[in-house]
């Protein structure tokens, strides 16, 4: 069973940045895909980025990419994800997500964190 945590949400005006965190335990970090999803109030869950198992892959939704950068440090058991050039459209609570096969479809992840809320003002 995989335990994510994420961290590093906040408030931040338009053209700021912030670093989500997603710390992962109890699996073995290595051999787990990884991504970000996000909620914003009235949408369903959207997906962001992935990130494969050796951080070697990547992928982005369109809105975000340029903008966004996922990464990973299998030896701290993190994920990150790196917000620039943030707009209020970004506003969501963002979600980390872990599944041993490399997708992009929130219904094929097995783990998630609870979320952590990212509010950009404009």
């Amino acid at each position: 069973q995989v335990q994510l945590v994420e961290s590093g949400g906040g408030l931040v005006q338009a053209g700021g940045s912030l670093r989500l965190s997603c710390a992962a335990s109890g699996g073995i970090f290595s051999t787990y895909a990884m991504a970000w999803f996000r909620r914003a109030p009235g949408n369903k869950r959207e997906f962001v980025a992935s990130i494969s198992w050796s951080g070697f892959t990547t992928y982005y939704a369109d809105s975000v990419k340029g903008r966004f950068t996922i990464s990973r440090d299998n030896a701290k058991n993190t994920v990150f994800l790196q917000m620039n050039s943030l707009t209020p459209e970004d506003t969501a609570v963002y979600y980390c997500a872990a599944d041993r096969q490399f997708t992009n479809e929130p219904n094929q992840y097995d783990y998630w964190g609870q979320g952590t809320q990212v509010t950009v003002s404009s």
